[in-house]
């Protein structure tokens, strides 16, 4: 594979949106997956259910490390949970399947729960001294359910508990009801794609005139999925000061290395909005004080290292950098960027729905890898010790192979 290197001091794109590479041919180490056009079984997938129980068994096991609590419902009434484990005054905060069809995400964060919950090793130890970690597992769960990328919820729900936005001129502009998106209808069940429904001053109240919005304008809490994870990071605010890192687990398109025909394991990115402090986002001056871009850079070089550190040939290899310059500050990274944590974007290869069986586990453990690369340069400082200049020399992205 070209162009890659292990970095110094190892120790308006939608998120996930496109599916349209088509199959080809690569001498990729990680191999092509399937069709994108064919839809495959999701079964294997820890679906809500097993998901609550294995919560459920890790929090039994672990000898009181482990935390659970309900700390919301989505629009359907499902429970969404909280996992928290560590004394830490470090915090990590995680969340997964803020799209439904997104799911290695929630397979990772069970299995690391499972890992500090119930290790005895020194490396856990430490993690568990050093760090509080809270993940938030399927934090969309209807949307898991029905394996799609919108959660289940109307305009006119939103309407009933927003009664002033009756008065807005068009529902949200990232309002589903499409019979066709990525091979779901929302005809019939429509609903919201979440991660456009934050906001960087966590206390908005939803207004009228600021409807329908867009992709570069902040979102609402419309949503009780968004509304959640703003009060969890507000909760982890008021008790610690401040939520040092903040990971979003997504999946993306089939998509290429720069330069080749090696198929992408998964992209990472610290850039969601302009820093506040130039030009181009001074109309986020008032959050320039918290913005810390260089240690967002710092966390996502200490998941490639982890990654690249596994060797040129290993199947996890392929890790580029998601698309640059962004302007999304209705996205939960955005947003937490904005409010002064550390960001990192996981962009696995492919939907559930495209995926079937095929790699699940080889890109579980690529995000598994990368995650602990984060967790442990956190816990011994290591991360601080990264240089953010070596961030861009992470490989780009390429929609197309060998451009």
């Amino acid at each position: 594979m070209k162009g890659k290197k292990l970095l110094a001091g190892v120790s308006a794109l939608a998120l996930c949106a496109s599916l349209a590479a088509p199959a080809l041919a690569t001498n990729s180490p990680n191999g092509n997956l399937t069709n994108p056009n064919q839809v495959y079984s999701i079964q294997g997938w820890t679906n809500y259910a097993e998901m609550v129980m294995k919560l459920q068994q890790i929090e039994s096991s672990s000898q009181g490390r482990v935390a659970l609590e309900v700390v919301g419902k989505s629009n359907q009434g499902r429970d969404i949970y909280q996992a928290r484990v560590g004394t830490g005054d470090k915090v990590i905060l995680i969340e997964s399947e803020i799209h439904g069809n997104e799911k290695t995400g929630t397979e990772a964060i069970l299995n690391i729960l499972q890992y500090l919950g119930s290790s005895n090793s020194p490396e856990a130890k430490k993690i568990r001294e050093e760090i509080t970690f809270v993940a938030l597992p399927k934090m969309n769960p209807d949307a898991s359910e029905l394996d799609r990328r919108g959660n289940d919820m109307s305009w006119a729900e939103v309407v009933q508990a927003f009664p002033q936005l009756a008065h807005a001129s068009r529902p949200a502009w990232n309002y589903y009801t499409s019979s066709n998106m990525q091979q779901r209808d929302y005809s019939q069940r429509p609903g919201f794609d979440v991660n456009r429904d934050f906001n960087p001053d966590l206390n908005y109240v939803p207004k009228a005139s600021d409807f329908p919005g867009d992709s570069s304008k902040p979102g609402w809490f419309i949503t009780p999925e968004s509304q959640t994870v703003r009060d969890v990071y507000k909760s982890l605010q008021a008790e610690f000061g401040k939520v040092d890192v903040f990971i979003d687990l997504h999946h993306q398109g089939q998509y290429y290395v720069e330069g080749t025909d090696d198929l992408v394991t998964l992209s990472l990115s610290a850039d969601f909005v302009p820093d506040p402090n130039t030009e181009r986002g001074a109309k986020y001056a008032e959050y320039k004080d918290n913005f810390n871009l260089d240690y967002s850079k710092q966390l996502n070089l200490a998941a490639y290292n982890a990654l690249q550190s596994l060797g040129e040939n290993s199947p996890f290899n392929n890790i580029t950098l998601y698309s640059q310059n962004l302007d999304l500050p209705g996205t939960a990274l955005g947003s937490f960027a904005l409010n002064g944590s550390g960001t990192i974007l996981f962009e696995v290869r492919g939907q559930s729905h495209t995926l079937g069986q095929k790699k699940k586990g080889q890109l579980v453990k690529a995000v598994e890898t990368g995650l602990y690369g984060i967790i442990n340069g956190v816990t011994d400082g290591s991360v601080e010790q990264l240089d953010p200049a070596d961030y861009n020399k992470i490989p780009n992205t390429a929609y197309a192979p060998s451009l």
